[in-house]
């Protein structure tokens, strides 16, 4: 069984419950499966060998999602050496219509819909509403985690700059 981290964030004001091992710098990361676009899936080692930015948002369709995953679309044309991905619980079709929509490009969004396997391995899944917490993580080219932020309330944005100045570091090593 998972490990429950009761209160560990809130959700619009409300104390909720992670599912997963909290993520620290410094730790291997835990290995995944999500789905890519087109329903393929894509594991850790799909990124093996690349840095990567992940950025976790609960849905799409909400303000703060779409900001957030907006200015990472923005910010990744300027992190070279940087793999951009965001990863939330929408199904692939919903990712692909709004970043359609949308014009983002330079993300690759993945989503969790199916087993909650990122969630759970990255300690983001939230067991009352079946979604991810918002939060941030950098991975080197060898899946050591450099940068990690849980957002401590699900509906605020993360801090973009630090995140974006972590990447370009873990990139530059």
């Amino acid at each position: 069984m998972a490990v429950e981290r009761e209160g560990a964030i809130t959700f619009k004001g409300n104390p909720v419950t992670l599912i997963g091992e909290e993520v620290k710098v410094g730790d291997t990361a835990r290995d995944f499966t999500v789905l890519a676009q087109g329903l393929k899936p894509y594991t850790l080692n799909d990124g093996q060998g690349k840095v990567r930015l992940i950025s976790v948002i609960p849905s799409i369709d909400t303000g703060v999602c779409e900001a957030q995953t907006r200015r990472f679309n923005e910010e990744a044309a300027g992190l070279e050496g940087v793999e951009v991905l965001t990863v939330s619980v929408d199904l692939p079709f919903a990712q692909a219509r709004w970043c359609g929509a949308e014009g983002i490009e330079n993300v690759k969004m993945l989503s969790d819909h199916r087993d909650l396997s990122f969630g759970e391995a990255f300690g983001v899944a939230i067991k009352e509403l079946r979604l991810l917490a918002r939060a941030i993580f950098v991975l080197d080219k060898d899946n050591k985690v450099t940068y990690v932020e849980y957002v401590s309330e699900a509906t605020n944005h993360p801090d973009y700059e630090k995140a974006i100045a972590a990447a370009k570091e873990t990139a530059a090593k």
